[in-house]
């Protein structure tokens, strides 16, 4: 195999993201054997500094569990583990990566009613009360930071709003969890989901999954969770600081040498300030384009990812034409979600396309990604 044609681009895209070379070193470093003494070396570390990043302190009683697969197996796990065949999902979509959490509890034979905002709207409370009290659930499905649309969630309210009528809260932070502050303990949600590939700056190949007491005992008592969605099994091995499965032990190590970066060498406060400084970064570089707007309303724009909405007369096939162009000049442009942008020309509408700024991306590399990206966007838009 010819690997030197493998390319080499920076990486702009929502996941996977940029991987630092010391984490790609980090791959090669031994493998071990996941029931050996080698694993708690490892995912000792892990775990310490996983709960470190979700706010938890010493003696939490919110439990981590670290699952072989993606942050779509986490979801799953906790829709097959919160949910029994008399309970009622209530899941609450605005985007793409909501509707795939309905979509998982649908496809589990879960009786699931939806709550669907048009893409670029943020969660209203008003409308998820009504929905609450009309759907009466057991268990709501929760979008912390839509990827699809660059919207994040006031999750920690809507949390409250659900546990005041009873439910458990089940949320999704696939493409946030490392890249701003999560104070699980003042927030509550009785899981949170999220994964290793996007603010992390790790490749893909764990979900990961922060349970509270509820949430717990809820697993204990759901029958037929099958077995590697089974929330219950994941957090016995998780308590021996172990997986529930083989896992991947490069991706292992890879983490132990990335947490351990996060929490002891650049600092947390640091990595969100550099996230929301990119950001605003970002938000500038647009507002500079004529016709360019952001398509997040302001107070509920990401920290990890901006959408844009472009002006005529570009179309989806122009922005699938730019991330060719941008290909050729070294980087990977994201020209949108592709079933977001076929729906919205569908209903007479402008597309859309994102731009990643989260995990180990610098600013310097962000700075040169939007001088590239600048002129290409203008010359695209002027016909």
């Amino acid at each position: 195999m010819n690997t030197n044609d493998f390319t080499d681009l920076k990486l702009f895209i929502t996941g996977p993201t940029y991987i630092r070379p010391e984490v790609r070193q980090a791959g090669c470093l031994p493998e071990f054997g996941h029931r050996d003494s080698e694993a708690v070396k490892r995912f000792g570390s892990i775990f310490t500094n996983l709960a470190t990043l979700a706010g938890l302190p010493e003696n939490s009683d919110y439990k981590v569990a670290v699952i072989n697969g993606s942050g779509t197996c986490a979801m799953e796990t906790a829709v097959r583990s919160l949910a029994g065949p008399d309970d009622t999902v209530l899941s609450v979509s605005i985007g793409a990566f909501g509707d795939l959490f309905h979509k998982l509890a649908v496809l589990n034979g879960k009786r699931t009613e939806a709550l669907h905002y048009e893409p670029g709207q943020a969660m209203d409370l008003a409308s998820l009360e009504r929905a609450l009290d009309e759907v009466k659930p057991s268990l709501v499905l929760l979008t912390h930071n839509e990827t699809s649309t660059g919207v994040t969630n006031d999750v920690a309210a809507a949390v409250a709003l659900v546990h005041s009528r009873g439910a458990l809260a089940a949320v999704d932070g696939v493409s946030i969890f490392g890249g701003a502050p999560l104070d699980l303990p003042t927030m509550q949600p009785d899981i949170y989901l999220t994964a290793t590939q996007k603010s992390l700056g790790l490749p893909a190949g764990f979900g990961l999954a922060f349970a509270g007491p509820k949430a717990v005992a809820k697993a204990e008592t759901v029958p037929n969770k099958g077995w590697i969605t089974d929330l219950t099994a994941h957090l016995g091995r998780a308590a021996k600081l172990q997986t529930l499965t083989t896992p991947n032990t490069s991706l292992a190590n890879q983490m132990a040498v990335q947490l351990d970066y996060i929490i002891n060498q650049e600092g947390m406060e640091k990595r969100f300030a550099r996230h929301i400084a990119m950001r605003d970064r970002v938000h500038e570089f647009v507002n500079s384009l004529d016709g360019f707007e952001l398509f997040a309303p302001e107070g509920y724009r990401s920290p990890t990812v901006t959408c844009v909405q472009v002006p005529e007369p570009l179309k989806t096939v122009q922005l699938k034409a730019i991330k060719e162009t941008m290909r050729n000049k070294g980087y990977l442009f994201d020209p949108g979600y592709g079933k977001l942008n076929t729906a919205m020309e569908g209903a007479g509408k402008q597309p859309v396309f994102r731009i990643g700024h989260m995990g180990d991306t610098s600013m310097a590399m962000v700075d040169a990604f939007l001088a590239t990206l600048g002129p290409v966007l203008k010359e695209a838009s002027a016909g």
